[in-house]
Formats: structure tokens, C-alpha cells, sequence
């Protein structure tokens, strides 16, 4: 299965960025299995792929796309997507819920990126294309050091800068520019104010209040975060 031949099956196109990715090999992490971590990882870690060291973001092969996109098509499908909406799924989280690219909305000009949650009627908005939904993500991985995981600074910093060695070509030249500052930052421990009151430590280049600024600056989406309903009957 190729990417056109779910364009003719789904009657959906992708977005030229995507393409563009999938020419130059970003899309090519293989197949997920118990061995792909000690097997496959290291072939791709010094030349990243789309967001290969992003927290909580598993890039789906072509293969993989094809399966999620015949199991939302399904009339059967546990989550009932409405008829109007059309959902094209490329990564998923841990927990199963996909990535889509959102393609029903016609006031859009582009289109949008959002998270398709798999337990609950809901999907979130999470940027206005692919382009700056890359930036997004690398924003997030840069104020947020993996210290749970004990990664440490030297393997931090390297990872972001093989992210960014791959991935820079497919941002604006502002984005890349913002991220090549930070990473010549120093790394700072940081605490981030939790619902309630409480108090969470992080470590990483930047605060997330920072993030939030640049993320509004440069990437400015009204309906950042937003959700809806995806289903009718939930």
C-alpha cells in the first residue's frame, strides 16, 4: 500500500509537506515489534525521522496508516466517527490515540492537526498544519528534559540537534532560527504551577512559559487546544 493508493481508496490528499517527507525517507521507521527499540532505533537515531525522539508520538509507517484508516472508515468502528468528519491518521501516542491530519473542515485553508483521543467523543486541535505542528512538537521537546527516563544533558542535546539537522529544511527560516537559539542555550531546572497549586520540577532549555510565547508568536492558532465531538452517538 502506498500513500496514493490510500488517496484513491480514502479519497483524501495529503498535504504536499507530507509528501514531501515521505520522498525524502522521514517517514521510514519500519515495523513496530518487541525487537524495533535494540533493532531499528539505532539505524535511525543519528538521522532522525518525523519526530522520532518527540515525547509520546509513534510515527505510523504507510502500512500502519493504511490498517488506522480502514479501522476509522469502519462502520462498526467502536468510535462511530460522524459522516462529516474525515480523520487521516499518521502517528499515535502510547495509548492508542492517533495523530490525524483533519480533513472536513472547509473554512480552513490548510489543513489542521489534531489529536483523536480513542477513549472519549472528543478530538483536540493541536495545530494549523504540519509545518508548524513540527515546530510545536520541537518546542516541547526542548523544555522537557526526559530526566524520568535518566537521559542525561549530553544525549538531550544531541538529540535535538540531529532533530533538527533533519528536520529545519521543513520549517520557516524564523522557526528554524528560534530553535537553533535555544539550543545554544543553557540547560535550567524549572518549576511549572499544576492545577490545584502544585508544583511540578522540569529541566530543559526552556520555561513553559516561554514556550506558550513563542508558541503564540509564531504559530498563532485561535483554536490551539480546542475540542469537539467527533461522534453523533457518544
Amino acid at each position: 500500500m502506498t500513500l496514493s493508493e490510500i488517496e484513491q481508496q480514502h479519497g483524501v490528499t495529503y498535504p504536499s509537506l507530507y509528501r514531501q517527507l515521505e520522498r525524502d525517507g522521514m517517514l521510514d521507521v519500519g515495523e513496530y515489534g518487541p525487537d524495533w527499540y535494540k533493532l531499528v532505533y539505532p539505524t535511525l537515531k543519528n538521522r532522525p525521522t518525523l519526530l522520532l525522539h518527540a515525547d509520546d508520538f509513534e510515527l505510523l509507517s504507510v502500512k500502519a496508516v493504511a490498517a488506522a484508516m480502514e479501522e476509522l472508515a469502519d462502520p462498526d468502528d467502536y468510535r462511530q466517527i460522524a459522516p462529516a468528519f474525515q480523520f487521516i491518521p499518521f502517528a499515535q501516542t502510547g495509548a492508542g490515540d492517533h495523530y490525524c491530519f483533519f480533513a472536513a473542515s472547509a473554512q480552513d485553508a490548510e489543513m489542521p492537526i489534531v489529536l483523536l483521543w480513542h477513549d472519549q467523543n472528543e478530538a483536540q486541535y493541536l495545530a494549523r498544519n504540519l509545518q508548524d505542528f513540527m515546530f510545536h512538537m520541537i518546542l516541547n521537546s526542548m523544555a522537557d528534559q526526559d530526566t524520568y527516563n535518566e537521559i542525561g544533558d549530553e544525549d538531550f542535546r544531541d538529540q535535538l540537534e540531529k532533530t533538527l539537522g533533519t528536520h529545519a529544511r521543513y520549517l520557516t527560516p524564523e522557526q528554524a532560527q528560534v530553535l537553533s537559539a535555544l539550543l545554544a542555550r543553557d540547560i535550567i531546572n524549572y518549576e511549572v504551577t499544576l492545577p490545584k497549586g502544585r508544583k511540578e520540577a522540569h529541566r530543559g532549555l526552556l520555561t513553559d512559559t516561554e514556550l506558550a510565547s513563542l508558541r503564540e508568536e509564531l504559530i498563532p492558532y485561535e483554536k490551539f487546544d480546542s475540542c469537539f465531538a467527533y461522534s453523533t452517538t457518544g
